[in-house]
């Protein structure tokens, strides 16, 4: 799998709270955009939409803060990644359910630190999803 080399760094703070405000405020200005559901078009597979609204979700279903934290401070770089790299990810059936593909990019951040980026797609619709975002150590 090749790393692809992201040019920002991921938000700074260490309390969840400051960490989230920054990365929604970013979220928000990509949901200002559409009128409809938030997107953003990736390079690797074509200038197809990857929706975001799932990553929220998710992340609000998280108990740890610290893992929050974690999370929240690479949405930028992310959102990055997907939208500029040309790198194959890994693909994968999910094996929870038979009618997904679990695609995950892997991403160095300015800092030299990796991250990875799981897409969800359904195979009957083609939709992609933005599931989770997270760091290869729990720092």
């Amino acid at each position: 799998m090749k790393i692809f080399n992201v040019k920002s760094k991921k938000i700074p703070g260490t309390r969840y709270s400051e960490v989230n405000k920054k990365a929604y405020y970013f979220y928000l200005q990509i949901k200002s955009r559409s009128k409809r559901r938030p997107y953003i078009r990736s390079k690797y597979f074509n200038k197809e939409k990857i929706f975001l609204e799932l990553f929220w979700v998710h992340l609000r279903e998280k108990k740890n803060m610290n893992d929050k934290t974690r999370r929240a401070k690479y949405f930028h770089c992310a959102i990055e990644l997907i939208e500029r790299s040309n790198y194959e990810p890994i693909s994968k059936e999910n094996p929870n359910k038979r009618s997904e593909l679990l695609h995950r990019f892997a991403g160095l951040t300015k800092d030299d630190e990796l991250f990875f980026v799981q897409i969800k797609e359904d195979k009957r619709s083609g939709k992609k999803w933005l599931i989770s975002v997270f760091p290869l150590k729990n720092k």
